[in-house]
Parts: structure tokens; C-alpha cells; sequence
């Protein structure tokens, strides 16, 4: 592509030059066939010289009047064309994102400067109404999500006015506004984490550590969820070190365990790898779960989505976890990949430069 744009310039450059030699040779015969009709009525100068110095100075005033049209037909299409770059920028500093300059490509190219103008003014515009619309998303994910856990909390804080309720009503009640508050909290310190990974000159205390010996931690710490389930964790470590960040890395862990623990029935299977694979480090949870659909696989990383909304609500879940896990990954600048049916469980395998 690069070597057919030079081709282009070179051949736009010698069709230039030759327009430029065919109006210096059109101006100069116009000059001849001008002074020629006007000498057969005042008469030709004796002396040559001066014919010749006339036919040059009328075919010079000739070609630069020419040039000079040429010059103001272009200088107002260039006007045409920084006002609507100039009317689409003043459109997008107040907030409409929807602009779009038409980018008609030049017959001689002549305009290509103009063109990569408009092609990033474009860009720009594409990405800030991206940038919005994930925006009014979050939003409105985040005022969802706060006000499912509050409706509940008044709703039964309510409840427990009435003098009818025996203790067990009570309890139970008591037990609903205490589980939502835990969600609501989860749920803002999930939003801090998002927030302070997103920021890109955040520095993070890196230091080489065993693998295997974080993830038997993690999975000891998990103990109380698997067992009360009767789910089987089986574990096939290797003896990996990698460099990274023990507090980020240990959330990784933690949240896609706790996620196949989740969505993994009673007397289910939980098996979690580690080994090296080349120049990584490459965990995999393989859970026999509900699995994830296909059409869910594209989105599962995205903030707040929930690819079984009714029982990941039952859950408590957000719809963070993964966001975080794929953010820490990428921090560490390895990858997170899934591979899953529904009804047939769920493999999630992560790839962490050693």
C-alpha cells in the first residue's frame, strides 16, 4: 500500500509539472496570436528584440492571470472545506457526537492534507459518542444496580414496623436488609477497584512470588464456599514464579473462583491448573457448571453484564467481577480467554508473562 501512495505522489507530482509547461505554452501562443492581431493594425516594431521582449512580458501577464483564477477557485474551495471542519468541531464542543464530514477524494490528490483533517476530526467524534455512550451506561447500570439492594432495604425496613411479625418474620427480614447492604457495599468497593485500575499512571508494587503457592491460598480462603456446596476442587499446580502484583493478582484468583463456585451445582467439580507454557504462566478454572452461551461469551468482560441475570442476582453479583479480572490481566500484560457451552460448564484460562 505504502509503495503504491509513493507511485501515486510521483506520478501527481510530474502531472503538475506538465499542466505547468502546457499553461506557460498556452499563455505564450495567446500572447503570440494577441500581439500578432495587434500589430496588423498599429504595426510590427522594426527591431525583433522588442517583439520578442513583448510577446514574453504579455505571455507572462497571461499565465499569472491564469494562475491567479486557478489560485481563487481553489482558495475558496479550501474555505468550504475548513468551514465545515471548523462547523463540525464547534458541533462536537457541545456535545453532539453525531457529525460526520464527507470525505470526497480529489481527482490529483490535491487536498490530502485536508483529508487526514477530516478523517481524524471523524475518528474523534466516533470515539467521543463511544466514550458517551458508555457513559449513559454506566450510569444507568450503576443507578439499576444501587437501587434494586435500596427498594429492598425500605421495603422491609418497613416491614418491620408492624407489631403483627413474629420473631422469625423479623429475623428473616433482618437477615434480607443485612444481605442487601453487604451487596451494596460490595458493589462500591467493586466500583473503586474499576476505578483506581483505569487509571493509567498508577503504579503498583511488582515483586517476583510462587504462583501456586497464591492460588493454594486463595483456594484454602474459599474453603467454606466449595464445602458448603459439596463441590470438588481438584488441583494440578507446577512450581511457577512470576513477577507482578501479589495484591492485583491474588483478586484474579479469587473472583473466578468464587465465580465457578457460583454457578457450579451441588457435588459439582472445580479443577484448577497451573503450569508453563513458553514464556507464561497459564492458570485455567474449569468448573462442570451451567456454562455461558456463546452470544454471552463476546460481552462477559464488560462491565455489568450478567450472562444469567436472575441467578447472578440471587447471588448478589454485580456484574464487575470479570471487568476487574480482565483490567488486572491486562495490567500484567498477559490475556484471559474463555471457552464454553451452556450446560456443559465453563474453562477460563489466563496467560501471565513470567
Amino acid at each position: 500500500m505504502k509503495i503504491w501512495k509513493k507511485i501515486w505522489y510521483v506520478f501527481n507530482q510530474i502531472l503538475q509539472f506538465m499542466i505547468v509547461i502546457l499553461l506557460l505554452s498556452a499563455s505564450w501562443t495567446g500572447a503570440t496570436y494577441m500581439t500578432r492581431a495587434i500589430y496588423q493594425k498599429v504595426g510590427t516594431p522594426s527591431w525583433d528584440y522588442v517583439v520578442q521582449l513583448i510577446d514574453v512580458i504579455v505571455g507572462v501577464a497571461i499565465f499569472f492571470l491564469v494562475m491567479i483564477l486557478i489560485g481563487l477557485f481553489y482558495r475558496n474551495k479550501q474555505l468550504a472545506i475548513l468551514t465545515s471542519i471548523i462547523e463540525a468541531m464547534r458541533k462536537i464542543s457541545k456535545g453532539d457526537f453525531s457529525v460526520k464530514l464527507e470525505n470526497t477524494p480529489s481527482k490529483f490528490g490535491e487536498y490530502e492534507e485536508y483529508k487526514k483533517i477530516i478523517n481524524s476530526v471523524n475518528e474523534m467524534a466516533r470515539e467521543l459518542s463511544r466514550m458517551e455512550t458508555m457513559r449513559q451506561d454506566f450510569i444507568s447500570n450503576v443507578s439499576h444496580e444501587i437501587q434494586s439492594p435500596l427498594t429492598s432495604i425500605s421495603g422491609f425496613a418497613s416491614a418491620l414496623r408492624s407489631s403483627e411479625l413474629s420473631e422469625t418474620q423479623k429475623t428473616h427480614y433482618l437477615d434480607i436488609i443485612e444481605g442487601e447492604s453487604r451487596r451494596l457495599s460490595q458493589l462500591s468497593d467493586n466500583l473503586l477497584k474499576l476505578s483506581s485500575l483505569e487509571v493509567d499512571n498508577i503504579s503498583f508494587t511488582m515483586n517476583r512470588f510462587r504462583l501456586d503457592g497464591q492460588i493454594r491460598s486463595v483456594i484454602l480462603a474459599s474453603e467454606p464456599q466449595w464445602m458448603n456446596k459439596g463441590v470438588q476442587v481438584d488441583l494440578e499446580l507446577g512450581s511457577v514464579e512470576v513477577e507482578g502484583s501479589e495484591d492485583l493478582l491474588v483478586q484474579v484468583w479469587s473472583n473466578l473462583l468464587h465465580n465457578s463456585i457460583k454457578f457450579t451445582p451441588n457435588e459439582g467439580t472445580i479443577t484448577m491448573t497451573l503450569q508453563k507454557n513458553g514464556q507464561f504462566a497459564e492458570v485455567t478454572v474449569a468448573d462442570t457448571g451451567i456454562g455461558i452461551s456463546q452470544s454471552d461469551q463476546l460481552y462477559i468482560f464488560e462491565r455489568f453484564y450478567k450472562a444469567d441475570k436472575s441467578r447472578n442476582r440471587n447471588e448478589g453479583g454485580s456484574g464487575l467481577g470479570l471487568s476487574i479480572v480482565k483490567k488486572i490481566v491486562d495490567i500484567h500484560h498477559g490475556t484471559i480467554t474463555v471457552s464454553s457451552k451452556s450446560g456443559e460448564g465453563t474453562v477460563f484460562t489466563v496467560r501471565i508473562p513470567l
